[in-house]
């Protein structure tokens, strides 16, 4: 086994605590007073950190408003966002990792966020057209879709593995299976080698199987994707009880637990939070893994043996079907609250940060983790090194892509906040359910949250 250097500030970014003692907005604050609110998701490099503090210090110095920036971890950022809603007291502008999944399409529904077409209007051909597809959400209240956030930066699903572990237990990292089943059984038979040269507490595969992580229903959502599975239609009305979707749903669960049952994954999975797969990857537990963003590689660039030598990064096999496999992205957004006194600045700050040349210190800033939602950024010496092995292989995942269906739906967006797919995948590995028993849970559940949204 080797040892790994496992930079601090990943593990401190995925699991601190938000910085502001009392977050909470003061409900007394009047439009008097001119400093603006902005919450932020806590970066997981100093750098990503830095790169926002600084465009909001050359905001303030531009025009001479104040900025109160406050960070939280990603956890909390949305439960103190769900209290100051519910309080009628939400900053003016927010930021987070994973609000775009489960929180800005709901918030644009209700008609609680600003319409910012005046701040997409003048970078608008600067963006990719699944990142403008991304923000472009419905408003029941006012009947219309318009673009309710902007978008920062989009990530995937990746697939890393230690390139000299598959080499050891007798696979070619040349001739890894591109067809589905074989690529999967190619890990399985890597584990058993390795196990039979007295390497016993290395897994194959290191895929979440638990309801405490994003990762679970981020990963399966890709599963969904290669077995072309829809739960929704293009006009996003929901069509699970249709049979063909309810028999890629059980194809899907099946494959996604099946590793786990033949226990090629850490038997702890059905526990992990989001910083488990990561951790287990690095620290040589895992042969393999799927993470959301680039963040594995990203943690190692300062230490050339781990992240040019050992670790690669691939993309997906072919899906079942032997079609190629198209990317689920989610795409990282800012929004204004509509209730902000403050909505020439909101929109002044959130207009300067969207600059393309501003953007780019901030992606680049969180070490590639994240991937530029402006072409002209990814034309960026950063992005086009030919000897970074894994903001090459990311960027051709890019290339073939679409947005989660919360896009479609903002009801989506509550499967994914109760983390239905989570649930149905540890009935499966830990209560014994069957996949097609696990499927008919889901779907009455899902059923039932696109009921009570209308």
């Amino acid at each position: 086994m080797y040892k790994v250097t496992i930079f601090l500030s990943i593990i401190l970014g995925l699991t601190l605590y938000g910085c502001s003692a009392n977050p909470l907005r003061d409900p007394l604050l009047s439009s008097q007073d001119k400093t603006l609110q902005v919450w932020w998701s806590e970066g997981y490099y100093p750098e990503e950190t830095e790169a926002i503090q600084t465009a909001i210090q050359a905001w303030q110095k531009k025009t001479n408003h104040k900025v109160k920036l406050t960070f939280f971890s990603e956890k909390d950022l949305l439960e103190q966002a769900r209290n100051t809603i519910q309080a009628n007291t939400p900053p003016d502008v927010i930021y987070g990792y994973s609000i775009d999944l489960i929180l800005l399409p709901q918030l644009a529904w209700q008609g609680k966020l600003v319409d910012v077409s005046s701040v997409i209007e003048p970078v608008r051909q600067e963006y990719s057209q699944d990142a403008l597809r991304s923000v472009f959400y419905f408003n029941a209240q006012e009947q219309k879709r318009a673009y309710y956030a902007a978008p920062i930066s989009q990530q995937t699903t990746h697939i890393h593995y230690w390139k000299d572990l598959l080499e050891q237990s007798g696979g070619n990292p040349k001739q890894i299976p591109q067809q589905w089943s074989a690529f999967w059984q190619s890990w399985e038979t890597a584990q058993d080698s390795l196990r039979q040269q007295g390497i016993k507490e290395l897994y194959a595969i290191g895929l979440p199987m638990s309801v405490a992580a994003t990762d679970t229903f981020i990963v399966f959502e890709q599963f969904l994707e290669a077995y072309n599975v829809k739960i929704l239609n293009s006009d996003g009305s929901l069509q699970i009880d249709q049979p063909e979707v309810r028999d890629g749903l059980i194809e899907a669960l099946t494959a996604y637990t099946r590793p786990y049952l033949k226990e090629c994954i850490p038997p702890k999975a059905v526990d992990w939070t989001d910083p488990d797969n990561n951790i287990n990857f690095l620290s040589n537990l895992t042969l393999m893994t799927a993470n959301a963003t680039l963040s594995i590689p990203s943690s190692q660039r300062g230490d050339d043996i781990n992240y040019l030598e050992r670790m690669r990064t691939i993309p997906w096999p072919k899906k079942p079907s032997n079609e190629p496999m198209r990317y689920v992205v989610s795409t990282k957004q800012v929004a204004i609250f509509q209730q902000t006194p403050h909505l020439e600045q909101a929109k002044s700050l959130v207009s300067f940060l969207v600059k393309p040349q501003n953007l780019a210190a901030y992606v680049e800033g969180a070490q590639g983790r994240f991937f530029p939602v402006m072409p002209s950024i990814i034309k960026r010496p950063f992005w086009q090194n030919p000897k970074d092995i894994h903001v090459t292989a990311a960027a051709q995942q890019f290339k073939n892509t679409r947005p989660f269906d919360v896009v479609l739906n903002p009801a989506y967006s509550e499967v994914l906040a109760q983390n239905i797919w989570g649930e149905a995948i540890r009935s499966i590995v830990v209560d014994k359910v069957s996949p097609q028993k696990a499927a008919d849970v889901a779907i009455e559940k899902i059923t039932n949250i696109f009921a009570e949204w209308k």
